[in-house]
Formats: structure tokens, sequence, C-alpha cells
């Protein structure tokens, strides 16, 4: 009695069922060592399961049965209906739906349909005895084919098409054929086998169906006395398809990333420019000759007006004639304002315009241009709008960085002294340095109130923190200090009433203070009165070039209830100079060094006898030097120099 082995799977509504069915079957075979109609059952198996993902889109029922001298395979689907009929066309020519079936009928010892109230199928049965349809069987590649395809395994468009190439050669006895593409660029020939002479015959030159701009064209030389030449050539043309679409996808994926990368690089290189100008600048660079041979940015001002901002040519001799026709091409450019769309230029320019939009505001526009070969493919037009989006974005980003470093400029003089004043023998010198960038408002200030004609006081401070609290507190002191010293009162009310105010209003802010009142004399010396709120002590620079610390520290403001601020007399000869800091200069940091209070006492012994601006502005730039990186906290050094002669 022979035994049976019977397998059922489900496979999946997809391309893996094909791939699927074929491991079953290979499993089958080599259990019960029917190698010989192996081929022929990889080859049915694929074109069934295939048609029933294809057309039926379900599921599918796949059941085996191999005994000692046969295999039958059954594929069910679970959509009701016909099993196409195997109709030739008139002209030889196999429906598409039907090419299947006709192997099936060819290769297979028997075969049938099956009818059920969810769906439908086709069986078929190989036995291992001799069969009188031999000449077909050599041409098993497809059944490889779609398992590379549908894997994602597999080796050359060229290795492939030849190998199909020459089996389908040697199955209808053909001459010779050849897989010729044409990727946009003009027809190549990608494989050949055997013989392909002049004047093929126009029956045996079949176009393959490819996704444009590629073309693809089969071409067949003889075999035509074959019985099944038309359906054969017919199906080896669509295993011709897959390999060239799967090539092509292939290729996309490939340029794909490679666009991707290249996205990614312009987004890191406009991320790093916070400049509008030097934003408008970089971008023309990132696309010749990438993207074209030429490109021109255009800003668009408040009112919408256009103004050509750069431009770049890959022939720096053609700049001239390039902005001659740009500035034609005015009525094209302000369409471009007006809409979305990628705007067409005509002779001379070839190119197109993209608009610059971030925040549903038009900046202004991208122009590229070149040759029409080059430019016009829709992929690299899709990567010159995502240029332009992320050229947006960076030119938007810059902007408003332009606009918050304006503001903050603009908050911060209004929290400095316009000038200092002038006056006969007293000498004043003030510098300045925010943060980084600048877009926030330091707490640093100072400031001079003029008591009289003999009497000035100078504050200067350092609020905790940064921006606009932080300038709201520098604005309160700096208000309330004057009031206060304008209304009469001693210097030691005006700090506890500053202290009273900023544990009220402070915002939990605190502010370190210098008060310096000081009078000339009549003998043209200075009397300085110090009172430091917690604040740095000042170097005393003498005229002989000594140097010292003076005055006692006392208590921040807005931190305790009571504060301590102990008074200090100090003198001031002519040539003497009195520096006060805050603490951007002393803690700015070169590694682990800090500047320090000793180094600022040494640069500025070396600056004696030099008048208030040259002190200040030289410990600004020493200050500045000791480090390489962009200062971390503010900057502020006074100077009052007794200037009598």
């Amino acid at each position: 009695m022979t035994t049976q082995t019977v397998r059922r799977i489900r496979l999946p509504a997809d391309h893996s069922s094909p791939g699927l069915a074929r491991d079953a079957i290979r499993t089958i075979a080599h259990e019960r060592d029917l190698g010989s109609v192996l081929d022929e059952a990889l080859l049915l198996v694929t074109e069934l399961t295939t048609n029933s993902v294809v057309h039926a889109g379900t599921e599918v029922d796949l059941e085996i049965t191999a005994t000692d001298g046969s295999l039958t395979v059954t594929v069910l689907d679970f959509r009701p209906g016909a099993v196409t009929p195997v109709n030739a066309e008139p002209n030889g020519e196999l429906p598409e739906r039907g090419r299947g079936l006709l192997l099936v009928e060819q290769l297979a010892t028997a075969w049938g349909t099956l009818h059920f109230s969810g769906g439908k199928g086709v069986w078929f049965r190989l036995d291992i005895s001799p069969s009188d349809k031999t000449d077909v069987p050599l041409f098993d590649l497809p059944a490889a084919v779609d398992s590379l395809i549908w894997s994602g395994r597999g080796t050359s468009l060229e290795e492939l098409g030849e190998e199909l190439l020459q089996r389908l050669c040697r199955a209808i006895g053909a001459q010779g054929a050849a897989l010729t593409v044409d990727e946009g660029e003009g027809p190549h020939t990608v494989t050949t086998y055997g013989r392909i002479v002049a004047g093929v015959d126009p029956g045996s030159r079949l176009p393959l169906r490819v996704a444009r701009p590629w073309r693809a064209e089969l071409l067949v030389a003889g075999g035509g006395a074959h019985p099944g030449a038309r359906s054969l050539i017919s199906l080896a043309a669509d295993r011709l398809t897959l390999l060239v679409e799967n090539h092509r996808l292939r290729r996309a994926d490939a340029e794909r990333r490679t666009w991707l990368t290249f996205l990614a690089d312009v987004s890191e290189l406009l991320a790093q420019s916070l400049d509008v100008e030097l934003t408008l600048a970089l971008i023309p660079r990132l696309v010749v000759p990438r993207l074209g041979q030429w490109c021109a940015i255009h800003s668009a001002d408040a009112g919408g007006e256009l103004r050509l901002a750069a431009t770049a040519h890959a022939d720096e001799s053609k700049v001239g004639d390039l902005l001659d026709a740009l500035a034609q091409a005015t009525p094209q450019l302000k369409e471009a304002m007006r809409t979305d769309a990628v705007v067409p230029l005509g002779a001379p320019l070839e190119g197109y315009i993209v608009a610059l939009i971030a925040r549903n505001q038009h900046l202004g526009t991208l122009t590229v241009g070149g040759n029409r070969d080059t430019w016009q493919r829709s992929e690299e037009v899709a990567v010159v709008e995502d240029v332009a989006r992320r050229a947006a974005l960076a030119i938007d980003n810059a902007n408003i960085h332009a606009e918050r470093r304006r503001v903050a400029q603009t908050l911060q003089r209004s929290l400095l002294p316009p000038q200092l004043p002038k006056a006969e023998g007293v000498d004043f010198g003030a510098e300045y340095v925010p943060t980084g960038e600048g877009v926030e408002v330091g707490g640093d200030f100072y400031d001079v109130v003029p008591l009289s004609g003999r009497r000035w006081l100078v504050v200067v401070g350092d609020v905790s923190g940064k921006g606009v609290q932080a300038a709201t507190v520098t604005g309160l002191v700096r208000d309330v200090t004057r009031v206060l010293v304008r209304d009469g009162r001693p210097l030691p009310e005006v700090l506890l009433r500053l202290n009273e105010t900023l544990l009220e209003r402070g915002g939990g802010r605190f502010c370190t203070l210098c008060l310096a009142q000081v009078l000339r004399r009549q003998d043209g010396r200075l009397d300085v009165t110090l009172h430091l709120a917690g604040h740095d002590q000042p170097v005393l620079l003498r005229a002989d070039g000594s140097t010292e610390l003076v005055g006692a520290c006392g208590t921040a403001l807005g931190l305790l209830d009571t504060i301590n601020t102990p008074r200090t007399q100090i003198s001031l000869d002519p040539g003497d100079t009195l520096i006060f800091f805050t603490d951007g200069v002393t803690e700015r940091r070169r590694g682990i060094d800090l500047f320090g209070v000793d180094r600022l006492r040494d640069e500025a012994a070396n600056l004696a006898g030099f008048t208030a601006d040259v002190v200040v502005a030289r410990l600004r730039a020493r200050t500045l030097s000791f480090s390489p990186e962009a200062p971390r906290d503010d900057i502020a050094i006074f100077a009052v120099r007794n200037d009598s002669a």
C-alpha cells in the first residue's frame, strides 16, 4: 500500500506567500525524493499563489499531497467566482491573467479547478513518469527569479537577465535575445544572449511595463516556429519586468538615501548660522552644482518687495549674464510669491522658482536652473522643494534671532546711561560685554548720578539671572537708587530701602551692589565714600602703578531682612584710578583656570597713567582674550580717575 504525505498551510494575503509556498514544496519534495518534478512544481505553485494574492486579494490555503510517484498541489483562495479560462488571442498572444494556467496546462500531468461557497482554486498533479511536454521544463528560472525578487536577495539585473534569456532561447530555439533599458537618458543594452541581428521581427520586440520615466524592451531573434513561443516570450517579459522594476526601485532607494544624507547635511549647515545675511549667502552654495548649474535667492521685505540677496553659478564668468536674466524674471518671481507651486522659467534661464515659506509667511524665493535634461527630473525638483523648506526655516530662525538680539540690545541700552558725564578733574570710563550672542538681557549694570557740580554717585551692580525678569529687577534697582539719592537720602538708608524693595518685588532675585559717592575737593583730590552690598572689592590703581583692593564687603540685597554694608573712605590723588568690575571679569574661565583678582590687579598695574577710557578698554580686551570661548557671564568694568592737573 502506497503511503502519502499531506501538508496543509494557510498563507497570508501578501507577496510573501509565493516564497512560503515554495519552501513547503521543497521540503516535501526532498522528503519524498521528488526532485525530478521540483522545478515544475516550484514554477506552477509560484504562478498560482501569486495569481490568488494579486487577483483574489485573500489569504491562500495550500494543500500538498505527495506519494512515491507523484506530487499534487491545490491552491485555494477565498473569493468566489470563476477561474479565468485559458483562451489565446488570434495572434497567439496569451491574456495576462491566463499565463499561469497555460503553464499548468503545459507542465502538469493533470489539473483542474475547484469551486466552493467561500471561494475557488486550482489543483495540479506532477507524475515522475516521462511526459510528452519535456520541451518546456528548461524554462524554470521564473520561480528562482520570484524568490529573489520577493525575498530581497539576488544578484545583479545583468546576471539574472542573462540566465533568463538563455533559458528562453533554449526553450523556443531562438537565435538570441536582448534586454534594453532606457532610464531617461537613452536606451542601452543591459544584457544579451546568443546573436541579435539587425531587422528583428517586430513580433519579437516586446515592451516591458515599467514605471516612467524608465522604459524597457525584450528583443528575441528567431524561435517563431515553436508553438508556444509567443506565450513563453510574454511570460519571460513579465519576469524581466519584475527584474527591471526591482532594479529601478533599488536604484531609487539608493538615490533616496543619498538625497536624505544631502538634506541632513544641508540642515546641519544651515542650523549653524543664526545670521540672516550669512544664511542667505550659504543657500546657493549648497545647491550649486548638486541640484543645478546656478541658484539665486531673493528675500522679501515687510512690504513683500523682492531683492536679490545671493547668487551662485558653476561658471563664474556667467554670473553677469545670470543677473541680467534674473532682472527680466521679476513677473515669475512675484508669481511664485503668490503661490506654493513650482513656477517654471523658460529660456534663457531654463530653471524654476520655489517660494520660501515658513510659518505661513513668504520670505522670498529660491531659483534654480541649468540643463533641462537634469533639473526636470521629478526627484530632483522634490529635493529642491525640500531644500527650500529647510532654507526658509533657517532664514526665519535667523530673523527671529536677529529680532531677539535687537530687542535685548535696546533693552540693555535702556538700563545703562546713554553717555557718561564730563567733569573737570574727574574722568569716567565704562565697558560692557553681554553674554554670548547678546540675545538676552544681562543682570550687570552701571550708572553715574550727578548730585551737584562737585559730587557724583557711581553705581555698579549685578542682578542674579538673565532675561526679561533680571532686566526688570535691574531697572527697579537703578530707578529706586536714583530717586532716593536725589531725594538726599544717605547711602546706608538707600541700601536699606533697596533691600526692602527687592524682598517685596524682586521675585526671589538678589543683587550685589556697589555705591561710591565721589566728591571733588578744592585741592584737586577726590574723596570716595564706598559701600559694598555683597559686591567685589574694587581695585585702586595708584599713579605709581601699585594696586590694592579697597572696601569692606557687606550683605547682598534681596536675601535677608537685615543687611550690613560697612562704609569705607578712600582718597584719590591726581593720576589715581578706582576700578569697579562684576564677577564676569574675575570668573572668566580658561579650562580650570580663572582670570581672577590677582591677574586683574597685574593687568591694571600696567595701565597707570592712562585715561579711564583706555583703562577699561584694555582690561576688557585682556579679559576677553584670556579664553577663546564666548563669555558665560556679562562683563561690566567701570573706572573713576582723578584727572586733576
